[in-house]
C-alpha cells in the first residue's frame, strides 16, 4: 500500500505540487481577507469613539441657563456658548402672550449658570431679571429706567467695549491687547493699568463693567 502511494506521488509529483501551491494561495487569500475585515472593524470602532469625542466636545461648548417667568416651559435649558436671550427663550418653548418684550434685550449674550426672568406685562416693577450663579444682579431694570447691561471686560469684544462712556476704538483695542498679554482682569480696578484709562475715565464706567 505504501509502495503504491510512493509510486503515485512520484508519477504525479508535478500535479501534486501545483495543487499544493493552489491550496496555499487559497489559504493566504483567506487570511488576507480576514485581516482586512478585522482592520476595518477596528477603524470603524475608532471612528465611533472619535464621534463620541466630538459629541463630548460639543457638550462642553454648551452652557446651562435657568429660564423662568413668561415662557412656555420654565426650567433648565442648554444653549450654545455665546448664545443670546432669544436663544434661551426659543429653547424654553417661546414666550407666552403675557410676556413684556419691552423690558428684555433679546440680543443680550448669556453666560453659564445665569438665571433669566421674563417679565409679565402686568408687572409694575422689575427688581432684576438676570442673575448669575451667586444671585448677583447681572442685568436689571424697572418701570422708569431702561435695562442696564454690565460689560464683562474679560470677554467683551471691541464693539461691546465701545458702548462704554469714553471708550473709543483705540482704547477698546488697548483693553483687548492688555487682556491677551496679561491674562484676565482679576478685578475691575485692574482696568486702570491699561494705557489711556486714568482715574477719571475709570469712574465714569466702573458702574457698568464687571469681571468674571
Amino acid at each position: 500500500m505504501i509502495n503504491k502511494i510512493k509510486k503515485y506521488i512520484d508519477k504525479n509529483r508535478k500535479q501534486l505540487i501545483i495543487i499544493l501551491i493552489f491550496v496555499f494561495l487559497l489559504i493566504m487569500i483567506a487570511i488576507v481577507k480576514k485581516f482586512d475585515s478585522t482592520e476595518k472593524e477596528t477603524l470603524d470602532s475608532i471612528g465611533i469613539k472619535n464621534s463620541n469625542m466630538d459629541i463630548n466636545e460639543d457638550v462642553e461648548e454648551r452652557i446651562v441657563i435657568h429660564v423662568t417667568g413668561e415662557v412656555k416651559k420654565e426650567g433648565i435649558i442648554k444653549i450654545d456658548e455665546g448664545g443670546r436671550i432669544s436663544d434661551a427663550i426659543e429653547k424654553a418653548g417661546g414666550l407666552t402672550e403675557e410676556a413684556d418684550l419691552d423690558r428684555i434685550n433679546l440680543a443680550y449674550q448669556l453666560e453659564d449658570g445665569q438665571k433669566i426672568y421674563i417679565p409679565n406685562k402686568k408687572d409694575k416693577s422689575i427688581d432684576n431679571y438676570i442673575t448669575d450663579g451667586t444671585d448677583e444682579i447681572v442685568l436689571q431694570g424697572d418701570e422708569t429706567e431702561s435695562n442696564t447691561s454690565y460689560i464683562n471686560i474679560n470677554k467683551a469684544t471691541s464693539e461691546e467695549l465701545q458702548t462704554l462712556n469714553g471708550i473709543g476704538e483705540s482704547l477698546a483695542k488697548s483693553i483687548i491687547q492688555y487682556r491677551e498679554e496679561n491674562g484676565k482682569f482679576k478685578n475691575k480696578e485692574d482696568l486702570k493699568n491699561v494705557a489711556g484709562i486714568g482715574e477719571n475715565k475709570y469712574k465714569k464706567i466702573e458702574d457698568y463693567i464687571k469681571v468674571r
